[in-house]
């Protein structure tokens, strides 16, 4: 509910396939993750994270842990896979119009990859527009960047920008290997439901996943690096809900005792 319901959808499936290898990866995960993203209402998922009950995962509802697992294990080489100019669900804003976006299922399969970390490295340097970079989950970071103002474009420019800075500078370590870009790192770094809010309502899959050390083989797009998502508000999103005082105050003292509301809710 936190991520706003259709954009994020977690699963654990059965890998049986080739149990015999040494290495497990995502097979049958992904002929699951495409059984469920045809399956009703589960088919307006943006965001669907699938890992395998053989590798012994967290209870699916501590969303926290979950995430954990999945960044410990997925290879973001392989582990990515798009559906691009699709339908998505009516309530969803961050596409390009009215029912129309895509999404992306992130499937995880084997022993963990990577060992995440819970610090900011001590030689982290950022370029200009890109500043104050928390942690919000172990493996995961933001940082705050400028305003999106301009066309599509300028943002897709900046956030490149930023990929090859940090790909020049050698990447990010290996035990942080999501980064996300919003607006205010601090507010998403506050606790669960603001990082889920933040990241998954305010990004469009095709758009805004980028990576350090980006490249496209057999038509297949992944990075050697950090995945990098840009959850910052943009101009064609609709504005942030604020609540007037004056409603507020109205609905509160019909709530009130002696209030036509009151004890109904």
């Amino acid at each position: 509910d936190a991520a706003g319901v259709h954009p994020l959808l977690l699963a654990i499936g059965s890998e049986r396939y080739l149990p015999y290898l040494a290495e497990r990866e995502p097979m049958e995960l992904l002929t699951q993750a495409n059984a469920i993203l045809g399956h009703g209402q589960l088919s307006l998922a943006k965001y669907l994270l699938i890992v395998a009950k053989e590798d012994a995962p967290p209870d699916i509802h501590d969303i926290a842990a979950f995430i954990h697992f999945t960044l410990e294990r997925v290879d973001w080489r392989r582990d990515l896979h798009f559906q691009t100019s699709t339908t998505m669900d009516t309530l969803d804003y961050s596409g390009s119009s009215l029912n129309r976006g895509s999404r992306v299922v992130i499937a995880a399969a084997g022993a963990p990859r990577r060992t995440l970390i819970s610090s900011i490295p001590e030689k982290l340097q950022l370029p200009d527009g890109f500043s104050d970079p928390r942690i919000c989950l172990p493996g995961l970071l933001a940082v705050s960047g400028s305003s999106c103002c301009g066309e599509r474009g300028e943002a897709a420019g900046a956030m490149e920008a930023l990929c090859r800075y940090l790909e020049s500078g050698g990447g990010l370590p290996e035990g942080l290997p999501l980064l996300i870009v919003v607006d205010d790192s601090d507010f998403v770094a506050r606790n669960l439901n603001n990082l889920l809010w933040t990241i998954f309502t305010r990004s469009n899959p095709a758009d805004d996943i980028y990576g350090i050390g980006g490249k496209i083989v057999n038509k297949h797009w992944g990075c050697s690096g950090s995945v990098v998502i840009d959850a910052r508000s943009k101009p064609h999103h609709a504005p942030s809900l604020e609540e007037d005082p004056a409603i507020v105050r109205k609905v509160e003292a019909l709530a009130a005792p002696g209030g036509a509301l009151h004890g109904l809710y």
